[in-house]
């Protein structure tokens, strides 16, 4: 997408305020040890720090193509559709120009910039709230939005921020890159039996995390499934993929209820 910047009456720079997120269902907590490391990724290009778990690889086949196929929504799994709450949206958009970090960071507020612990500056912003890291290259990712309509609604107040500070920006290659949401299946799961006969997609160290960490190849969703019926689901580049994830694992964990 490539669409020039609406010109806007207003001289100021928007108000921008430190964004503070929140998780409506599910607190993560991370663990230090050598089997769990926090991998650089590279999206569009730029580095972004995403967790990961050292112990299994995505797999090059479809580890669901031998299960049954899924009946028709129950009501059990019909109430977990409806439990999903989007968490976070992150996308990414080019400015289509090389940026000066530091002007950037010395004539805008609430930004933070310290080249010798990310190459890039933060500047965050109010309605909506969201945390955008700009790179050198003209590269942004925003990060915090709850829904595609705000993340790129923040991400052009962020390159008309720019703009208005003397830069060619355009607004290019605007993409979403990954969905975050939570799940509440509404029964405890028996993760141990679980990790047992899904060895091969999914890992579970309960001394290092409390979650067991599933990864399903079709559609490439990531799934933190708790002991209390709770899930974390990441990697989704639609929503579509993301209750995808949700109709095969729902009869998948249904099995290992807790009686």
């Amino acid at each position: 997408m490539n669409t020039p910047l609406p010109k806007e009456n207003t001289g100021h720079t928007p108000n921008l305020k430190t964004m503070s997120v929140r998780s409506d269902s599910v607190s993560i907590q991370s663990a230090h040890s050598s089997s769990t490391t926090i991998e650089r990724q590279r999206v569009n290009g730029e580095v972004a720090l995403t967790p990961t778990h050292s112990s299994f690889a995505l797999q090059a086949t479809n580890p669901h193509s031998s299960m049954t196929a899924i009946t028709p929504m129950a009501s059990g799994s019909s109430q977990a559709k409806n439990s999903v709450k989007l968490q976070n949206c992150v996308s990414t958009v080019n400015l289509g120009c090389e940026l000066k970090l530091l002007d950037i960071y010395s004539r805008t507020r609430f930004s933070e910039y310290n080249p010798q612990r990310f190459q890039g500056v933060v500047m965050r912003i109010l309605e909506p709230r969201v945390t955008a890291l700009v790179f050198r290259s003209g590269k942004i990712v925003c990060t915090g939005a709850r829904n595609e309509h705000d993340s790129y609604i923040a991400a052009r107040k962020i390159a008309r921020i720019i703009q208005k500070l003397g830069f060619s920006a355009k607004f290019l290659d605007f993409k979403i890159q990954n969905f975050i949401a939570t799940a509440d299946l509404r029964f405890p799961v028996r993760l141990e039996a679980l990790q047992q006969a899904h060895g091969q997609f999914s890992s579970y160290e309960p001394e290092l995390f409390p979650g067991l960490v599933y990864r399903m190849v079709r559609p490439r969703v990531v799934l933190l499934i708790f002991v209390n019926g709770k899930i974390v689901l990441t990697g989704g580049k639609t929503r579509n993929e993301i209750y995808e994830a949700l109709d095969i694992i729902y009869p998948i964990l249904r099995s290992y209820r807790k009686s």
